[in-house]
Formats: C-alpha cells, sequence, structure tokens
C-alpha cells in the first residue's frame, strides 16, 4: 500500500534523549508508553472535535523525562485495543497501522456483555468514525482532532495481501498472531515499524524476528519498579530537633497537633501515615499539605486493648493505620492492600459491624466480591443470589466466626444471637447486579478488588450515594482474573488515582498475621 517516505532513520533506532548540543540515539526492544491523564479524553466524538493536538507520549526512561521521537509506523495487536479503545487517538503524529486480521479478531469478540466484547464494539465504532470522515483509506486517515494543528499523522488499514510476501518466516502463518508478525515483518523493509502488543509471547516472537516491540498501558500510573503506593511513610530520627523552632503544638480534645515545615518531610498526601521507629512508636497522620507547612495529627492507638474494635486491636503498625483509616467518618473510600493473612478481610468487617451495630453510623454492611475460580469451575450454582454467592463469602463466614468470639457483647449475647444479629445487617451481593442501584448509608466492603477491572470498580464506586463508606480490599500479588496485571488491575488504579485526595485513605499491609506457616510461605514462595 503507499505509505508516506520514511523518514531517514533505522528502523531499530529510537530517539530517547535529547539535549541542547546534540541528539543520542539508542536502540531499545522493549518501553512503555504513559498515558498522561491531561492527554486522555474518554468521549472519542470530543476528542476528534477537541482544538488541542494529541500526541504520543513515548517515555521510556522515566516518567517525567520529555523524549522525542521520529515518525513510525506503529502496528496494533487486538490486545492493545481491547485494553484501552481510545488507544488509537494516542499516537499522533505518528502513522498507526491496523492489520485485517485484527479487524476480524474485533469482530469475533463484540458479541456478549464482558468488558472485552464491550471494548471490542467501542474500537469498531471508532474505526468507522474514521472512515465517515471521507478521506481515502488507501492514502490514510488523519489522526488530529478536527481543527487540529501539527503534523497529524495518519491511520491505514492493510488493504492488500501481505503475508504471503514473506520469506523464509520461522511461524506458521495459520495463526493469527504470526499473520500480525507478517505484516510487521513486510513493513519494516520500507520504514521505521514499532508493533504494539500486550501480548507478551507475542513480543517475544518479535524481537526473535529482530522487530522493534512495544508495550502500551494506559489504565494506571503503576510502575513496577518503584512499587504501590504504601500509605505509612518512615520519619528520620533526628525529625523532631531538625524542625527546631519552626514547630507549632496544639491539642485539640485528646487529639494532639503539629504544624512542621513542609521543607522537613518528603512529598507527603492527605491521611498519609507517618511514624517513628523510636522508644515512643509516634504515630501521625496527615491532616492538611500546605506549600510551607503540614499539619499532622496523632493517631488512635488501636493497639490498646481499651481501643478495640468489635474486640480486633492491632496487631502490628499497618493495622493500627488501617484501623484509623476504617473508623474515620471523614473519608468515603478506604483501600487496604496486603499480602494473605494480613487482616485485611477481619478489620474491615470488624470496623464495619462496630459501626452500623454499636454507633449505628451506617444502616448494614454489603459485601461483595469478584467472582473469579482459582482452579477449574464446578458448574451451575441454585438458589438465590445470596445463597449463589455463599462459596464465594467463605472468608467472610470465617472472619464472622472470629468476630463473634471476639466481641465485647458476647457477656450480654448468647454466641448464636450475636452470630444472628450480625448476619442480619450483612448482606452479600453480587456486583453483577448492581447497575442503576444507589446505596444510602451502607458501610460497602469490596473484597478480591484486584480481580476487578478499572470499569468494574469504576461501576461499583458510582454506586455510593449519601453517607456510605466504601472499602476495596486486595493482595496485587494474587491476580485470577485473565487478562489483568498489577499495572491493569482496577484496584491499583483506584489506589493511585485517590492518592492525596481529602476522601481516600490506603494503607498497604506488610506483615501476614494469620499463622506463623502462612507468613513463611507468603515470604518464601
Amino acid at each position: 500500500m503507499p505509505l508516506p517516505p520514511p523518514p531517514k532513520v533505522k528502523a531499530d533506532k529510537i530517539i530517547i534523549g535529547k539535549s541542547r548540543k546534540k541528539t543520542e540515539i539508542t536502540k531499545i526492544a522493549v518501553v512503555e508508553v504513559l498515558t498522561p491523564t491531561s492527554q486522555v479524553l474518554t468521549d472519542p466524538k470530543k476528542l476528534r472535535k477537541s482544538t488541542e493536538p494529541v500526541g504520543l507520549p513515548v517515555q521510556p526512561i522515566s516518567r517525567d523525562t520529555p523524549v522525542a521521537s521520529p515518525i513510525r509506523t506503529y502496528v496494533l495487536d487486538t490486545s492493545v485495543l481491547l485494553d484501552d479503545p481510545h488507544c488509537i487517538y494516542y499516537f499522533a503524529p505518528h502513522y498507526l497501522y491496523i492489520p485485517l486480521v485484527v479487524l476480524s479478531e474485533l469482530d469475533r469478540l463484540k458479541t456478549g456483555y464482558s468488558d472485552i466484547a464491550r471494548n471490542a464494539r467501542h474500537v469498531i465504532r471508532a474505526l468507522n468514525e474514521f472512515l465517515d470522515t471521507g478521506e481515502d483509506p488507501s492514502l490514510g486517515m488523519s489522526l488530529a482532532p478536527l481543527g487540529g494543528i501539527g503534523n497529524a499523522g495518519k491511520l491505514f488499514f492493510q488493504l492488500n495481501d501481505m503475508e504471503s510476501q514473506v520469506i523464509n518466516f520461522p511461524f506458521p502463518l495459520e495463526q493469527n498472531d504470526h499473520k500480525i508478525l507478517a505484516v510487521a515483518s513486510v513493513l519494516a523493509k520500507t520504514q521505521p515499524v514499532t508493533l504494539v502488543t500486550l501480548d507478551l509471547n507475542l513480543r517475544i516472537k518479535s524481537r526473535v524476528l529482530g522487530l522493534d516491540t512495544l508495550y502500551f498501558s494506559g489504565k494506571s500510573t503503576y510502575n513496577a519498579e518503584l512499587g504501590l503506593y504504601s500509605g505509612i511513610q518512615r520519619l528520620p530520627l533526628d525529625f523532631w530537633s531538625q524542625c527546631g523552632k519552626n514547630m507549632k503544638v496544639w491539642k485539640e480534645g485528646a487529639v494532639t497537633l503539629y504544624q512542621v515545615p513542609s521543607a522537613q518531610l518528603d512529598k507527603v498526601y492527605p491521611h498519609q501515615f507517618l511514624y517513628l521507629p523510636d522508644e515512643n512508636h509516634f504515630l501521625g497522620v496527615v491532616e492538611q499539605v500546605h506549600q510551607t507547612h503540614t499539619i499532622i495529627r496523632t493517631a488512635v492507638d488501636y493497639a490498646q486493648v481499651k481501643n478495640a474494635v468489635w474486640g480486633i486491636y492491632a496487631r502490628n503498625n499497618e493495622q493500627n493505620c488501617a484501623l484509623n483509616l476504617l473508623m474515620n467518618p471523614d473519608l468515603d473510600l478506604v483501600t487496604l492492600v496486603g499480602t494473605a493473612g494480613s487482616g485485611k478481610t477481619l478489620l474491615a468487617l470488624a470496623s464495619g459491624l462496630s459501626q452500623v451495630i454499636e454507633s449505628k453510623k451506617y444502616n448494614e454492611v454489603i459485601a461483595m466480591r469478584a467472582t473469579f475460580n482459582i482452579g477449574e469451575d464446578i458448574g451451575f450454582l441454585p438458589g438465590t443470589e445470596e445463597e449463589k454467592m455463599t462459596p464465594w463469602m467463605g472468608a467472610i463466614e470465617d472472619n464472622l466466626e472470629v468476630l463473634s468470639q471476639a466481641s465485647t457483647r458476647q457477656g450480654e449475647w448468647r454466641h448464636s444471637d450475636l452470630r444472628d444479629l450480625m448476619k442480619h445487617k450483612l448482606k452479600i451481593k453480587s456486583i453483577n447486579f448492581v447497575r442503576g442501584r444507589t446505596f444510602n448509608n451502607k458501610f460497602i466492603l469490596i473484597d478480591e478488588a484486584q480481580n476487578l477491572t478499572v470499569k468494574q470498580l469504576k461501576t461499583l464506586l458510582t454506586r455510593v450515594g449519601q453517607g456510605s463508606k466504601v472499602v476495596c480490599i486486595g493482595n496485587i500479588e494474587q491476580i485470577d482474573a485473565p487478562h489483568l496485571t498489577e499495572g491493569s488491575s482496577g484496584l491499583v488504579a483506584v489506589v493511585e488515582k485517590f492518592r492525596g485526595s481529602s476522601l481516600a485513605g490506603h494503607i498497604t499491609l506488610a506483615k501476614g498475621e494469620r499463622s506463623r506457616l502462612a507468613d513463611f510461605v507468603s515470604q518464601n514462595f
């Protein structure tokens, strides 16, 4: 097919840095595209009508390093389009090439109610909008929004048989992935080409053939090397002496507040915890963050039995932080991430029941969870919605048993009566039937949230009404959902998006408290 003349740069080169004196050109094999939220528009129609040009933010070195790149042809795999239907608009001013086999796969996957089917339909509609502009597909269709400026880039479709043009191709062309590789190989003979895919195996095959590959995901800003935001920060031992006379201290009831210079702290966020590992065991919460100063208040010590929540007290520093977040009436969203046996579900249930039955802040506890198997599916489950969810809520049942024994109300109630009361105030719901609903004055617990996509969690969080609180818990090391990774998990996206928000708090529970055996397995397997 006719394409514009390629730039005078070899196909295995890409500019990754630029200084005032010279341009450094380095060969790379795999880079990550990060999509800044300022450049992502969720509505394709608005994006096509926008007056701002959309660029391709290629950042292989760091998130903040501006990187230039020559005009390249990016061949898209189906997995990228299904992961983010709006990614078509991110590639201007480059050339975007879609093989015909990708259209066939989209057509095959468009039927159904899953996120993959919805995204496939979304992509098909977006591609149809390009064709509706009246531009000639053989010459390429502009990727720029209407009224955009600069080099817009073009969208091309495969218009002829390119698979038969490859010579000595090592992979059988019966597979769709291999057909995409063949198309990229033919294009790479005349121009710089990069294959964009989420399929790790396809990236390996592409590198074997000597093609540049690129991993693309715009779901979250999660960086596996830096790890997830922990929600807690250790202060230096000489922190108080460094603050000196610039610190102000006052009391409001039983709470002590400190106003310290912001320059004495690393970057902190509201509701982040600060601690000192000295004999005083100081634990504080960031109340307000200003440019010149930061206000810190002392946290409630839930490690003391007198402050126990439904008979449960904190066994470590992170659990203490978690209970401070869960019992804070000013927070609408709490996220708890941690290893198996770290107490996430137990702490969330204890705080929920305490605020429903004792303080009566909420009407009831609603528990939901993603239903993904770790083994073979056992088949059809009979009964009502709550009965069908019973096998998935084994963790809730186990923790209810612990809470019924730990509660300080045991002297007032028989064990069976207390358990019945707890069950009466706990409702189990399926995430499949929440559209259109509104949950007012509820304590909502979303278990195993690491197995939910960004769209699924967005759907759940937008169901929250007045006076409700949501707790999302999960372990990102135990993702069972297909097509989800740590970087694309909805739980990770929620943690990162709400970092710094006055509505939400987060803590990562690092230590397991289930048993010595479970703790050893979590650390060593």
